[in-house]
C-alpha cells in the first residue's frame, strides 16, 4: 500500500491517498476541504480514485467529500451510520468552525465493526472506535501494518471529546480495545500531526497511562 499524504485547510487535516501498488487503484480517505487542491493532487500523481472513504463526519474530515464525488463519480463510503447526527448538521459545522456555507449530505453507504473495503487487491478492515464521535471508524490494513485513525488516537494525546456526543469513557475503551490491540509496530496515521506507533502509545500516551484525564 502506497499513502499519499496531503494536509488541508486551515485545520491541517491529513487527507490521506492510498494507492493498492498491485493494480493502481486509489481511495481518497477523508478529503476535509481545498477541492482543487486535492483534485490537483489526482491529476498529478494519475491516481484512479474508486472510492471515498470517511471515518466520521467532522466537516475538517468531509468538507470536500461532496465534491470529489460529484468530480470522480465515485461512492462515498462510511463512517458508522451512528455519525447521521453529524452529517445532518453540517451547515451548522461550517458556522462552527468558520468554514464556507455548506449543505449537509449523506454518505452512500455506511459502514459497521467488521466490514471489509476493499481498495484493488488492498482490504482495509474497519474497527467501530466510538467516543471522538459516535459513528467514527478506523481502517486497518493488514499487510502493511497500517492504521488510519481520523480523530480517534494522536501521538500522545488522543481525540476530543469536548463537542456534542462525545465521550471520553468510550473513546479510551475503543482504543483500547480496537487499537491497543493492534501489533506494536502497526503504524499509526493520525488525522493531524504525525505518525506514530501503536506500541509507542502503549508506552507513552499520558491520556491512556492514567497521567491524564
Amino acid at each position: 500500500m502506497h499513502v499519499l499524504t496531503v494536509p488541508v485547510t486551515s485545520f491541517m487535516q491529513n487527507t490521506r491517498f492510498i494507492t493498492c501498488q498491485s493494480t493502481g487503484k486509489s481511495a481518497v480517505i477523508d478529503p476535509g476541504g481545498d477541492v482543487d487542491k486535492l483534485q490537483s493532487v489526482i491529476a498529478q500523481n494519475k491516481l484512479d480514485v474508486e472510492a471515498i472513504l470517511l471515518t466520521h463526519g467532522h466537516l475538517d474530515h468531509v468538507g470536500a467529500a461532496d465534491l470529489l464525488k460529484a468530480v470522480l463519480k465515485v461512492d462515498i463510503i462510511g463512517p458508522h451510520q451512528d455519525e447521521t447526527f453529524w452529517f445532518e448538521a453540517i451547515p451548522m459545522q461550517a458556522q462552527m468552525f468558520g468554514f464556507k456555507p455548506k449543505q449537509a449530505f449523506l454518505p452512500d453507504r455506511w459502514l459497521t465493526a467488521g466490514d471489509v473495503v476493499k481498495v484493488g487487491k488492498l482490504e482495509l478492515e474497519v474497527r467501530f472506535c466510538p467516543g471522538h464521535t459516535p459513528g467514527h471508524v478506523v481502517f486497518y490494513e493488514k499487510s502493511s501494518k497500517t492504521v488510519i485513525v481520523g480523530d480517534v488516537l494522536f501521538k500522545g494525546a488522543i481525540g476530543r471529546t469536548d463537542f456534542p456526543k462525545g465521550n471520553t469513557e468510550q473513546l479510551k475503551e475503543s482504543i483500547r480495545k480496537e487499537l491497543f490491540s493492534l501489533p506494536d509496530e502497526t503504524i499509526v496515521m493520525s488525522g493531524h500531526g504525525e505518525n506514530t506507533t501503536i506500541g509507542y502509545e502503549k508506552q507513552n500516551n499520558p491520556f491512556m497511562s492514567g497521567r491524564f484525564g
